[in-house]
């Protein structure tokens, strides 16, 4: 694949879609009830603050939406930003469901509208404007009441879900701040989480300009490592696997059907022979990277550090 370009009335709304995922936003559930009672929530990475005084902020709702009715008839709505440890969540309201809400404790904010706990934010709003645009409704909120939960947000990116790292350049450039003293350095040369954050963020520096030269996007290059030639994968277990959100992995899908990379079984989804060919593309550019990263130390203190590296994970609840 190569970089896509288009212009004018020619424009691909599935390849623009592509293009729109390198702006890298969070990730909300939108909750309102009707004046009968009926509840929806839907899950949206279009949220924006629009003003401070007045307190107004924006999302918007594809009209194809079955949850289209309830939020026309809320007088109010709550927006949920999610917090790092919620993609569970974000996949449950992302999907058709008779019940959205099942399982999930919420609690009643303003007009009805819904709080979700445990999220890094929540605003509760009163419809203040809804705007006719395109294919969807853009609906701004008067921001009534919020809530600051502190949390790590979690974020979307490239059609996969992301978290926040800090970045090493962030303080470098005229304005930088002053170099922290020798004893401070070697207080975060001691801290694990701050040698795990940087090491990652070094490690992608390089990495993932060379995945991009394959021409696949994140959420594309990880369901081709994902899916396999001859076990198939069902629908769920790509989501669960890939942590991706279910429209993004339609999309993606899509795309790698019309290329003739994928193709579907009774049990779910396999790789063609072309897929296999192209996802060991994709797999040998992690493979040198892998190489150039780690590729001078020993066989022992790799194993070492798989070791530790998979009990830390395991180590962590699953929500």
């Amino acid at each position: 694949m190569t970089q896509a370009s288009q212009t004018g009335t020619s424009i691909d709304p599935r390849v623009l879609r592509r293009a729109l995922g390198n702006f890298a936003t969070g990730v909300t559930i939108v909750t309102a009830s009707s004046p009968s009672g009926e509840r929806t929530g839907v899950t949206a990475n279009s949220f924006n603050s629009v003003s401070l005084d007045p307190p107004l902020v924006l999302w918007s709702l594809d009209k194809r939406a079955g949850s289209c009715a309830v939020f026309e008839q809320a007088s109010h709505f709550a927006v949920n930003i999610l917090a790092s440890d919620q993609i569970p969540l974000s996949n449950q309201f992302a999907r058709p469901s008779a019940d959205k809400f099942a399982g999930v404790a919420v609690r009643e904010g303003h007009g009805g509208s819904l709080l979700l706990d445990g999220c890094a934010a929540s605003f509760q709003c009163e419809k203040h404007q809804v705007i006719d645009a395109g294919d969807h409704w853009i609906l701004i909120g008067r921001v009534l009441e919020f809530e600051d939960g502190g949390q790590a947000p979690l974020l979307y990116h490239q059609g996969a879900y992301s978290m926040v790292l800090p970045h090493p350049h962030g303080a470098r450039g005229e304005n930088a701040a002053p170099q922290l003293p020798s004893g401070y350095q070697s207080r975060l040369r001691d801290n694990f989480y701050y040698l795990m954050t940087q090491a990652v963020r070094r490690y992608q520096e390089d990495y993932q300009p060379e995945q991009l030269k394959t021409g696949w996007r994140a959420g594309e290059a990880r369901l081709l490592m994902v899916l396999d030639p001859v076990q198939p994968l069902s629908l769920g277990a790509l989501v669960r696997e890939a942590d991706m959100p279910m429209r993004e992995i339609d999309g993606a899908l899509a795309l790698l059907r019309e290329r003739g990379l994928v193709q579907d079984s009774a049990d779910g989804v396999l790789l063609s022979d072309a897929g296999a060919a192209e996802a060991k593309a994709v797999w040998e550019v992690a493979q040198a990277q892998q190489e150039r990263v780690f590729g001078n130390f020993s066989p022992a203190q790799l194993h070492a550090f798989r070791t530790v590296l998979s009990a830390v994970i395991d180590s962590q609840p699953r929500s």
